[in-house]
């Protein structure tokens, strides 16, 4: 089934193994499907409204969201010719660059992030059968509280929460194949929900689009750039995760082109349209409400017709539970997997993955803009940046896109290194992280601003960008520019 010949049986598993040419079936169609597919999602309408619930106007928002996703399709594109090429996932490509066993730092933390993606997107589907079942169930909304105050849940939501959780974990048992008619579902219903709430907002409002167009930013001079440079990394951050394991699927594709234009057709261009019906929407709820209401599901809560909202939130649970299963399930699956490929599969992997969701406390990440964006998604960021920049620099101006598809798979092969880890990748992963924290410290209020220098607490706005162009330059700089280097089995 493999063409590596003799792997080591910690290194491989049928999950991990390259995909054979015959396997390669994924168009050009199938890439922007998928992208189409995974950005009509409830996280993606609110990463849009709350820019505005940030204090941005309509076309700010637009601008910076369709921004920061160009900028992203950059490290998707080219860490996904290393899958399209050789076949292979993302915690085997990682392996070239940090080692056979190294590579599970990356992967796992990769697999963390996912673990938050699938805590938020349960809340969220979890939540929506709450808005449901209040409506016929009363009483739920008024059982006794059971959580300590901190954690900031109540009890009815936190039933639904794990009722969801729990069928989020049903399908990761009986497997992939499950979600496909899920999938086929969420990429014609969403759509056709999204355009229903667009044009309850536009007759919502007297005026229709020219009231909910000509709000005023609440953002001004410093103001604008303090807010707008962050969010933009937090909109690059928003898919920070797969740019990086983009490798797990373009591993199925034809050639290098279907994945490449696959990509720019479905990434950017949906994610915009989608935000676009999200900043309407909510600029719609500051007149209606006087407040920008920037969460779907609370914003249905406020409608009074009972069935409307039933339907509405159960077609919000399938979908996420769809969007959940595709893009938070498999990716960290294998990432667990490359742990201990023979006592790992995809069900365990899918199950650490849910009980970590449940752990970073989602309902709280989603509360307000400040959590959402400049705490999770600029956060996670910082961590991944690095990563990106160091795989790019290696597949390209050190290996010129050449890997040993056998050593890959091996214990004592070119990438072994040093007890199957380079400490030079991980060295300047770190070099890549460091100048973030004080600013994450910050952000978190373990330290006061004035703490540091100021300019020191201004880098974890940038903080992907900072990461990935330090951790890239630092891992180039590493190596001796004399060297004659063979790119498939570089000595050390």
């Amino acid at each position: 089934m493999t063409p590596v010949p003799s792997p080591d049986t910690s290194l491989y598993s049928e999950d991990l193994a390259p995909v054979p040419p015959s396997g390669r079936t994924w168009t050009t169609w199938n890439y922007a499907a998928l992208w189409i597919s995974m950005s009509l999602c409830i996280p993606t309408y609110m990463l849009a409204s709350s820019l505005i619930g940030g204090g941005m106007n309509w076309w700010q928002a637009i601008f910076t969201i369709f921004l920061g996703n160009t900028i992203v399709l950059v490290p998707m594109i080219l860490n996904g010719r290393a899958g399209a090429k050789y076949g292979i996932p993302f915690p085997v490509f990682a392996r070239a660059s940090f080692g056979v066993k190294g590579a599970n730092i990356p992967a796992l933390l990769r697999a963390i992030v996912a673990c938050g993606w699938f805590g938020i997107q349960t809340w969220i589907g979890g939540f929506a059968i709450y808005q449901a079942a209040k409506l016929w169930i009363p009483a739920l909304a008024s059982l006794p509280q059971i959580f300590p105050d901190s954690w900031g849940l109540q009890t009815g939501p936190a039933i639904c929460f794990i009722l969801f959780w729990i069928l989020n974990m049903y399908v990761v048992w009986l497997g992939v194949e499950s979600i496909r008619k899920l999938l086929v579902f969420k990429a014609f219903f969403l759509p056709l929900a999204a355009l229903a709430l667009l044009f309850w907002a536009i007759t919502a409002v007297h005026g229709g689009l020219g009231p909910i167009l000509s709000q005023p930013t609440q953002l001004h001079g410093a103001a604008f750039w303090t807010f707008f440079i962050p969010a933009l990394t937090g909109m690059v951050g928003f898919w920070a995760t797969l740019s990086l394991n983009i490798p797990d699927f373009t591993r199925y594709a034809v050639d290098q082109r279907a994945q490449a234009r696959g990509q720019a057709i479905g990434l950017p261009p949906s994610m915009t349209l989608f935000a676009f019906i999200g900043v309407i929407v909510t600029s719609a709820t500051t007149l209606l409400y006087g407040q920008p209401i920037w969460d779907p599901v609370v914003l249905a809560g406020k409608f009074e017709n009972k069935v409307l909202i039933t339907l509405a939130m159960t077609a919000v649970a399938v979908s996420t539970l769809a969007t959940n299963i595709a893009a938070n399930i498999v990716s960290p699956a294998n990432d667990f997997a490359n742990l201990s490929p023979a006592r790992i599969n995809f069900r365990t992997g899918g199950l650490i993955t849910g009980v970590l969701g449940i752990l970073i406390f989602p309902w709280k990440l989603i509360a307000d803009p400040s959590g959402y964006i400049f705490t999770w998604l600029v956060g996670y960021s910082s961590l991944l940046g690095p990563v990106g920049g160091i795989l790019i620099t290696d597949y390209y101006l050190i290996r010129r896109q050449q890997l040993s598809v056998t050593d890959l798979y091996s214990l004592r092969g070119a990438y072994s290194y040093t007890g199957g880890f380079h400490r030079r990748a991980i060295v300047c992963l770190l070099l890549g992280i460091i100048p973030n924290i004080p600013g994450f410290l910050a952000t978190i209020g373990l330290i006061s601003r004035n703490a540091m220098p100021a300019w020191i607490i201004s880098l974890y706005s940038y903080a992907w960008f900072v990461g990935f162009f330090v951790s890239g330059v630092c891992y180039r700089l590493s190596f001796n520019y004399k060297k004659q280097v063979n790119y498939v089995s570089i000595d050390y």
